[in-house]
């Protein structure tokens, strides 16, 4: 069995930082070596603010950075002292040309297979860690063997990563399953082996499942398109639910409790975010349609069809309940991160949301506690002309801040600490009436406290009953703020 005592990583994000800190702290007699092009992410993984936001991360690179865990710019000369070489560079989606808005684009797979092949010699086990279509390490190993050296041998595997932000230490530590996929040749079983040694030191051998390279591939789209398609399911259920006066959060309860079913992934929201499931989704769409299975390929593309219908709806909900209009109104929205516990902010609802209400005019006031004022900017300047975003946004580093005369309060992110704001101190901040949108279901204990503050809740999934507070004179009852506006049809 190939021994191995370097590794080194291709690409310093949030999959090949964090799943090699932590290889480095469970393995320490391996070397482990992050390098990326990107001066700035290398400086920030050298220094006590990391470039990303992971609960234990910190503590991990601290335990073994400068000891067996190093990050560098140095890309070839990690490759050529490494056994063991990771992949995990961006795969985007294509913005132009075939399979556009769709199909994974390569490019950066493809530079780093030509890049090792240039620099490499000796044994060599490259692993495929991107997310990736299906047979792209077949792609990687014609490229090696095209431009291959008689001093170079090398196996090409696949090992996709399964983590979720925010959980992505724990996940590590302890997954539900580590996937290998490689050769069926004698050369290729040694080089699975190797790797599976690796995740050995602390992973049970149950967990770690071995297949054929292709296997390992597909099962990383099916496993994100499977969730991804949980989430949609249950959004389309909230969209009934708010016509019925069901309530999502019991019926998700309800059918959770069957075994068959289960309660993971069944959170009615605003919709799913994150740089993996709308990207894995809408690439088993184009393999579907690029296999001539049209009819598949139309099942997944429902999923994301689901999502952005879910944002629409409760952009046009917020709309609806401020009068059928949102021009030059302050509206404050906490949360810009796709989940809770992590700052990034790839394919984000708050994002799809944002652009909607800029669109009527809005102005808005956005605040997050872990992400960057420059990185919303210039996710927002993406969608939006940027002059139009820099007249109608405002980045708020204080929740208390951003809801002053605010005419309306969104939850865009889960974040914990929104349900532990002074409500009183807000409403009694805002213009009148003042509405809360709760996109997250976070508020749901609250909703009395809040009705008896003042607010008009508006959740997902569920229609408040709108309680009204009454003032007592000798004449007769009046309301003391104004009722809830009629809710126009979606």
């Amino acid at each position: 069995m190939v021994t191995v005592k370097r590794i080194c990583c291709i690409g310093a994000g949030y999959v090949g930082g964090p799943t090699c800190s932590v290889i480095a702290q469970m393995c320490p007699e391996v070397t482990v070596t992050v390098v990326d092009l990107n001066e700035e992410r290398i400086r920030a993984w050298n220094s006590d603010n990391l470039p990303i936001f992971e609960p234990g991360l910190q503590d991990v690179v601290q335990s073994c950075r400068g000891v067996n865990l190093f990050f560098s710019t140095d890309i070839d000369t990690a490759i050529q002292e490494a056994d063991l070489i990771f992949i995990s560079v961006n795969t985007p989606t294509k913005t132009f040309g075939i399979g556009k808005g769709r199909a994974a684009d390569l490019k950066y797979i493809e530079s780093c297979a030509r890049r090792i092949a240039d620099v490499s010699s000796g044994c060599k086990i490259v692993v495929e860690k991107s997310t990736v279509p299906v047979r792209a390490a077949e792609s990687i190993r014609r490229i090696l063997t095209a431009n291959t050296k008689r001093s170079l041998n090398f196996q090409v595997l696949s090992n996709p990563e399964f983590l979720a932000e925010g959980t992505a230490i724990a996940d590590l530590k302890n997954p539900d399953r580590v996937l290998i996929g490689g050769d069926e040749t004698p050369e290729g079983q040694r080089a699975i082996e190797a790797l599976h040694s690796i995740y050995g030191h602390w992973v049970p051998k149950s967990k770690i499942i071995t297949t054929n390279t292709w296997s390992s591939e597909l099962s990383k789209l099916a496993a994100n398109a499977f969730l991804a398609q949980r989430i949609s399911s249950i959004n389309s259920i909230s969209a009934l639910c708010e016509v019925t006066g069901a309530d999502v959060e019991e019926v998700a309860h309800a059918i959770g409790t069957d075994q068959r079913i289960g309660s993971r992934f069944l959170k009615a929201s605003v919709g799913f975010g994150g740089s993996c499931f709308q990207k894995d989704v809408l690439n088993l769409v184009y393999l579907c349609e690029a296999l001539n299975l049209p009819e598949v390929a139309r099942y997944w593309q429902q999923v994301i069809e689901i999502n952005d219908y879910q944002r629409k709806r409760f952009s046009s909900r917020i709309i609806g309940c401020l009068f059928n209009t949102v021009t030059d109104k302050k509206i404050a929205l906490l949360g810009f991160a796709f989940k809770k516990d992590t700052g990034d902010t790839r394919e984000s609802s708050t994002i799809a949301i944002s652009q909607y209400l800029m669109d009527e005019g809005a102005r808005l006031h956005i605040y997050d506690p872990k992400v960057k004022k420059e990185q919303i900017i210039q996710d927002l300047s993406h969608v939006e002309d940027p002059s139009r975003v820099s007249r109608l946004v405002t980045i708020s580093t204080d929740p208390y801040d951003a809801c002053e005369d605010a005419h309306a309060i969104v939850i865009c992110t889960e974040w914990d600490m929104f349900t532990e704001l002074d409500y009183e101190r807000i409403y009694a901040a805002m213009l009148k009436p003042a509405f809360i949108f709760d996109g997250r279901r976070i508020l749901d204990s609250l909703h009395e406290q809040l009705q008896h503050i003042g607010f008009q809740v508006e959740t997902i999934g569920k229609r408040v009953k709108q309680r009204l507070s009454f003032s007592v004179n000798k004449e007769m009852p009046t309301p003391d703020h104004q009722p809830a506006p009629k809710r126009t049809k979606q």
